[in-house]
């Protein structure tokens, strides 16, 4: 148990294995319905997705990166990403950072992504 829910005097119970399968392919649909708006390609096949947390409560912590530090949708991309993550009902929170150590390179990038972006 974290210190949040004991000083909350809440208990949570530890997801199962197919609790957090389930989620984990929730998530991973509604992170491929956010776009960068500059490449036709969706952010989780980009490789912008670094890490997703997911608590026991079913909070969700990301951390994600850019394709360049000076993209002209930095201040909005992770309220994008928040609220497609925000819209699974069994999501009680979100939030998102945006991390730019490593940087991003092409080779993050899936090869549906490469394939999409003809890259190959």
């Amino acid at each position: 148990m974290d210190d949040a829910a004991s000083t909350l005097g809440q208990t949570a119970t530890p997801l199962s294995q197919a609790e957090l399968d389930a989620i984990t392919d929730q998530l991973i649909e509604k992170l491929k319905t956010v776009y960068d708006p500059e490449i036709p390609v969706d952010i989780y096949e980009l490789g912008l997705i670094y890490k997703v947390d997911v608590s026991d409560t079913k909070d969700v912590v990301i951390d994600m990166t850019l394709t360049a530090p000076g993209c002209p949708v930095a201040g909005e991309m992770p309220g994008w990403v928040e609220d497609a993550v925000k819209e699974i009902p069994e999501i009680k929170s979100c939030k998102v950072e945006l991390v730019f150590d490593p940087p991003w390179d092409p080779s993050r990038m899936s090869d549906e992504a490469k394939l999409q972006l003809n890259m190959f």
